[in-house]
């Protein structure tokens, strides 16, 4: 959608909300006194949460790791897409593998659940495609550890749960601009208030355009947001939101660099090295719908429905490179040794879920208690299709050297080799979970959901037949040992099903995920931060592993089976520290320190030791001006790719990737120019720093160098 279309609905949203006579005739109990998600994280320190319990306790009183990054550091630090986001924290890595294909991990283990109000399903290939636009979010909370008594299936690294913008009772327009580095220009608009007494609404459009410093790479996202809340009495609100995105990329990577040539040596390409083909183009359109509906039952009890629906449309047409003769390598003096590969493919994803609950306190034993017990069902579907050519010899084509390579590489007729699957997934689950007052200071968080979660369909030839349900517990303390201290300790698991089968031709069953956790959290500088220091042990248990081959008893042909053992584990601290920090200082310190057994490769790739620094810092000489920084230090990762060929002098010398300790620095300086008018500035990477985004695969490419932006924003 132009983004002059989308200046006419949010002028057209402005004029109907500013009409005068809305101004004073809201009566803020009918609205407020139901609003559940509608909190504002207009600091660094996290307040309450829903993301571990349902039961809107404060982080504090939770017996997990958890970080919030807010709407105060989305906008300091110009964070516009997810990835921003948690770049710009120390409990997920990032590992930003390709342009428009990113995978997360946390704790050692792949981060699959992502949550938007609070539900979601796990990610299909535990990735995500293209930019999550942080236009539509208020903020982002990261909860720790297995989480599957409020997810079900995934992984026991972390959940990430966003938070969509809710309507405000108060007028509120905003407007911002944002110019850049590589021609990136990025306009967004935020217009909410009431229209009467009991219905608010809210709009919010985005549109970000920008070349990269990669050759041929180019993005253009724009955002669609519009929401609604109804309150039919001071008891009962329902709200309706839909979100059209759509990102379209050009010149994008389809995998990455060579790191190593046939000898073992190390590649240095230049930093805006490309290996796309010039019709190369990945192109997401999203569309997500909601209804929220809350009652409170009583003054002590509250129903709540909830129903997400999802369409995601991918079309791609890809180019890949890859050695042609894995012996030979890549000539360590021609730098010849690649071949293309490209591939039209089309993925089309439904996803379908649906949450109710009740939550309320109730008095037992001469103490109150709370308690939440609710069910859910989701649905997953979907259809991939892939292409290729291999009947022109554009498909396929010899590769010169990459420091030579243009993109200049004719069109494929993608018409050849058809293939794909359709796969349909359900997850059907109840759970209970309660927060017990045992004694003054002490509680008791625990619960149980029983999961179940099947599959059918087939995938590239391969049937995904699964059919597998979990009783998942959770069992977390916490108690106070000072008006600012509380210790906690907590025991939570997560399983993911398995496709794999083991010699009797038998599904292997599920993968379980089985975390500890014990931490104090700490109020400090008068209430104003919150200290988090927590120990970790995370375990996979049932993992399937190549065992040997044996007949498939349909086909007669011998496959792989499997057989089940114990996984990654990893073990280590965290520790943060989130808030006001004097009167002139905000922000956010963070530190991970963890090791990992059971896979010398994962934990050679994996990023386990990190600090994360994000402050803000307002002199008192001059109101309204603001300095930020953010430095995110990483320890050094290396991969080990195999070894030399005999074709070369150091035969069977082992071939290692190696990226050195990182750290990046960013600064921000913003000045209020008046109450309405705000000037921003933002630099990044600023000490030029060159290095490789992740090794998770044996290919990679360069994060970007040095780069600015400038943005002026209008709020009234």
């Amino acid at each position: 959608m132009p983004f002059s279309h989308l200046s006419l609905i949010a002028l057209a949203v402005s004029s109907i909300l500013t009409q005068p006579t809305y101004a004073n005739t809201i009566a803020d109990d009918s609205i407020e006194k139901i609003t559940v998600s509608g909190d504002q994280y207009n600091q660094y320190k996290p307040s309450s949460t829903n993301v571990a319990s349902k039961l809107g306790i404060l982080a504090k009183e939770t017996p997990q790791a958890i970080s919030v990054v807010g709407q105060q550091q989305i906008k300091d630090f110009a964070l516009s897409n997810m990835n921003d986001v948690l770049n710009n924290t120390a409990a997920i890595n990032v590992e930003q593998i390709e342009t428009d294909r990113t995978y997360y991990n946390a704790r050692g283990f792949a981060v699959n659940n992502i949550q938007i109000d609070g539900l979601g399903l796990p990610l299909i290939n535990d990735n995500t495609h293209g930019q999550m636009d942080m236009a539509l979010y208020d903020q982002v909370e990261i909860v720790r550890g297995a989480n599957g008594i409020m997810t079900g299936a995934g992984s026991p690294s972390a959940t990430i749960s966003l938070k969509r913008k809710r309507p405000t009772t108060d007028l509120m327009v905003n407007f911002s601009t944002t110019f850049g580095s590589w021609d990136k220009q990025r306009f967004e608009s935020d217009i909410s208030g009431a229209i009467t007494d009991s219905l608010r609404a809210r709009a919010v459009l985005s549109q970000d355009k920008s070349e990269s410093y990669l050759d041929r790479y180019s993005t253009n996202s724009q955002l669609v947001y519009g929401v609604l809340d109804y309150a039919f009495n001071a008891d009962t609100l329902i709200t309706f939101g839909h979100s059209e995105h759509s990102n379209q990329s050009k010149g994008n990577l389809w995998g990455a660099l060579t790191l190593y040539y046939g000898d073992g040596t190390a590649t240095d390409y230049a930093i805006n090295t490309n290996t796309s083909a010039n019709w190369s183009r990945w192109d997401v359109n999203e569309s997500r719908s909601f209804i929220d509906f809350s009652h409170n039952i009583s003054p002590d009890w509250q129903l709540r429905l909830m129903y997400n629906r999802v369409r995601t449309d991918e079309d791609s047409e890809l180019f890949y490179t890859y050695l042609t003769d894995s012996a030979v390598g890549l000539d360590p003096k021609t730098g010849l040794g690649l071949t293309g590969y490209a591939s039209e493919y089309d993925i089309n994803d439904k996803q379908d879920m649906f949450d109710a609950y009740v939550s309320g306190s109730f008095n037992a034993f001469g103490r109150a208690h709370e308690l939440v017990a609710g069910a859910s069902y989701a649905r997953l579907d979907y259809i991939d299709v892939s292409l290729y050519d291999f009947h022109t010899g554009n498909g396929f084509p010899t590769m010169p050297r990459i420091e030579d390579f243009t993109g200049n590489t004719p069109y494929p007729e993608f018409i050849d080799g058809l293939t794909g699957g359709q796969v349909e997934n359900t997850q059907t689950s109840a759970y209970l979970s309660a927060r017990f007052n045992l004694a003054d200071g002490l509680h008791l968080l625990t619960g149980m959901r029983y999961n179940r979660w099947q599959t059918q369909g087939e995938s590239y030839n391969k049937p995904q037949l699964r059919d597998d349900d979990k009783v998942v517990p959770y069992l977390g303390l916490t108690y106070v040992l000072t008006d600012a201290i509380t210790a906690y300790s907590s025991y939570t698991e997560t399983f993911m099903s398995q496709k794999e089968r083991d010699a009797n031709w038998d599904l292997i069953a599920p993968l379980t995920g089985q975390a500890t956790e014990v931490g104090i959290k700490a109020d400090l500088f008068d209430g104003d931060a919150l200290l988090t220091a927590a120990w970790f042990d995370i375990k996979q248990v049932n993992l399937a592993v190549p065992a040997a081959k044996a007949p498939n008893p349909v086909t007669g042909i011998e496959e792989d089976v499997y057989k089940a053992a114990d996984g990654i584990s990893s073990k280590g601290i965290e520790f943060e520290v989130a808030g006001k920090l004097s009167d002139t200082l905000n922000g956010v310190v963070g530190l991970t320190d963890f090791a990992i057994d059971g896979d010398e490769q994962v934990s050679a790739y994996t990023v386990k030791r990190s600090v994360d620094i994000s402050l803000t810092w307002s002199p008192t000489l001059l109101d309204g001006l603001r300095f930020g920084v953010n430095a995110k230090w990483q320890e050094a990762i290396w991969r080990n790719q195999g070894v030399v060929s005999a074709l070369y002098a150091n035969a069977g010398q082992e071939i290692i990737t190696h990226q050195p300790a990182v750290t990046r620095i960013n600064l921000m300086a913003s000045y209020d120019i008046n109450k309405h008018l705000a000037l921003a500035f933002n630099a990044n990477n600023i000490t030029n720093k060159k290095y490789l985004n992740s090794l998770q695969w044996a290919q990679g490419f360069y994060a970007p160098p040095q780069h600015y932006s400038v943005s002026l924003n209008w709020a009234f």
